[in-house]
């Protein structure tokens, strides 16, 4: 118990100062962590021709109620643009606009890569490797367990 409460205590440390300093690292630019996840998430191949509010939602795991302030602000700063899905004109697309994919490409990246550098400055290929597949193992515990209590609350419900 005491070592996970110790693990799950660094990991919530660590995601305070990925916002933190991750926001400082991007500041000039007027991004915060949570526009470069959106940003990233929308630069994606996949994502070229944009995603609706739900599919960006659940590719960064949070509520739509957060992101849409978030969609929100970055649309009035000319990063994104929002559209009606042709296909159901109930749901919203999101898309980068190119005033976004300028900020994202020239601005934002050199930054985000030298913060990633300097963050994981004295870890091996081998350490980063071995980090990321025991962070994906916790990431799917989490999913698992959420998708249980989903299913618990619908059964009580």
């Amino acid at each position: 118990m005491e070592m996970a409460n110790r693990l799950f205590f660094r990991l919530y440390q660590c995601a305070n100062m990925l916002h933190k300093t991750g926001s400082r690292a991007v500041e000039a630019e007027g991004l915060t962590t949570q526009q470069w996840a959106v940003l990233g998430a929308l630069s994606r191949d996949t994502a070229q021709a944009g995603m609706s509010i739900g599919e960006l939602a659940r590719y960064l795991m949070v509520s739509r109620q957060n992101l849409a302030g978030l969609i929100s602000r970055m649309e009035r700063d000319g990063h994104l643009s929002v559209s009606s899905d042709a296909r159901d004109r109930r749901a919203r697309i999101v898309t980068m606009t190119r005033s976004g994919r300028h900020v994202w490409q020239i601005q934002a990246l050199p930054k985000i890569r030298a913060y990633y550098q300097a963050i994981l400055t004295d870890f091996s290929i081998t350490d980063t490797a071995h980090a990321l597949h025991y962070m994906i193992k916790i990431l799917e515990n989490m999913k698992r367990l959420d998708a249980e209590q989903l299913n618990g609350q619908d059964e009580t419900a």
